[in-house]
């Protein structure tokens, strides 16, 4: 009895070291994607691609833009509550409006909008790496002026 406790300790500590040699990785979702035509979207928020790219396609009536699912207070998933017209962040509560700018709780501005394009087929690229900030005491760079051409589609 007693050998096989210490055969079981030394085969669980062989284990922990193999482990050690083959770490986790993360994978995470492409920076730069494709997610369809204009025509794809209708009006309001798409959330089709929340869990996937963390963004929301939003259409209106003369442009086509894309928010980053991200709070900015503290970097929660906030949700689309469809019933309300607004995003609600589960972590301490702010509010944004359907264009993602902040009116009730602790988030300091607006969530950031990704860079979009339309590629030579006609499909949105967007770059979640390039991101529009509206920064409290700074010009909003969402408006399409002074070279800041993708914040926006007009469709």
């Amino acid at each position: 009895m007693v050998w096989a406790i210490i055969w079981s300790f030394v085969a669980a500590m062989g284990l922990m070291v193999m482990r050690f040699f083959f770490p986790r990785a993360l994978f995470e979702p492409p920076t730069i994607f494709s997610i369809g035509v204009p025509a794809d979207f209708g009006y309001g928020v798409d959330t089709r691609f929340q869990q996937t790219y963390r963004i929301w396609v939003v259409r209106k009536p003369e442009r086509l833009f894309v928010i980053y699912a991200r709070c900015t207070h503290l970097g929660c998933t906030p949700d689309w509550k469809e019933s309300e017209n607004k995003f609600k962040c589960p972590c301490h509560g702010s509010g944004y409006d359907n264009e993602g700018v902040n009116f009730e709780g602790p988030a300091p501005r607006p969530m950031d909008r990704a860079y979009v394009e339309l590629d030579a087929q006609g499909e949105i690229v967007v770059d979640v790496n390039r991101l529009y900030l509206c920064e409290k005491g700074k010009r909003c760079q969402f408006d399409d002026g002074e070279g800041r051409a993708g914040a926006f589609l007009a469709v």
